[in-house]
């Protein structure tokens, strides 16, 4: 499986996110900077990962949505290909229409900088076939604008065509209004496109993969990602 990373100004999660997908895949992914205008040849994942792109200036991710990269990325996508964005990836993804919606400032105006737990709303995607409808995984959070929102209408069909992939939740699993920091609608952690080869979330599965880490609760998405692209 060939994944690239793409690097923008002010990225600063790529060396976690190339830690992950080694440990997954047993290959090291290609580190690929914004400027470039075409994926390497053979690619099955993009992944943009966490950071802050061009410092967060105008919107979260907005500018990194117009640089050269992006325009092939969504051609990949467009194509059928994989994308998962993380933190910063998902605001990236958000602001090329590749995801509806868009993360807000998070509802207390802080930057959160903890653990949290999230529930698998759908399982059975290229992202979530290691985990069971259900299961509560725990994944660091770093952001000040993890706020998800999204029209009435959105949201209806978020739900409806079951495109919701996690939820912020309790240990115990319980999607309440605690669990929800960042005051995300829904309490929405990450969502799917509708052939579930786009993913977004806010929170860190790429810092959980190993006990060296403090635990492994984020590899399934990782496995699953390698189960589903390496067959």
């Amino acid at each position: 499986m060939k994944a690239v990373v793409v690097v923008f100004p002010g990225t600063n999660r790529e060396r976690d996110m190339a830690i992950a997908l080694e440990h997954a895949t047993g290959r090291k992914p290609v580190m690929l900077f914004h400027r470039e205008t075409a994926l390497p040849a053979g690619t099955d994942l993009v992944v943009l990962p966490g950071g802050f792109s061009y410092g967060d200036y105008l919107r979260c991710g907005a500018m990194a949505a117009q640089s050269p990269i992006m325009r092939e990325v969504a051609d990949f996508a467009a194509k059928g290909g994989h994308v998962l964005g993380v933190c910063n990836g998902f605001q990236i993804l958000c602001e090329t229409g590749l995801l509806p919606g868009a993360l807000l400032r998070n509802a207390g105006l802080r930057f959160l900088s903890m653990d949290c737990h999230l529930r698998v709303e759908r399982a059975g995607t290229p992202y979530t076939a290691h985990w069971q409808h259900g299961a509560v995984f725990r994944a660091p959070m770093a952001h000040g604008d993890g706020n998800f929102f999204c029209d009435d209408a959105t949201h209806a069909r978020l739900v409806d065509q079951n495109l919701v992939a996690f939820r912020y939740c309790t240990p115990e699993g319980a999607v309440t209004p605690s669990a929800n920091r960042n005051g995300a609608r829904d309490n929405i952690a990450g969502i799917l496109s509708p052939n579930l080869r786009v993913c977004g979330l806010m929170p860190h599965p790429e810092d959980l993969v190993d006990p060296l880490m403090g635990g492994t609760d984020g590899l399934p998405m990782f496995t699953s990602i390698v189960e589903c692209l390496a067959a």
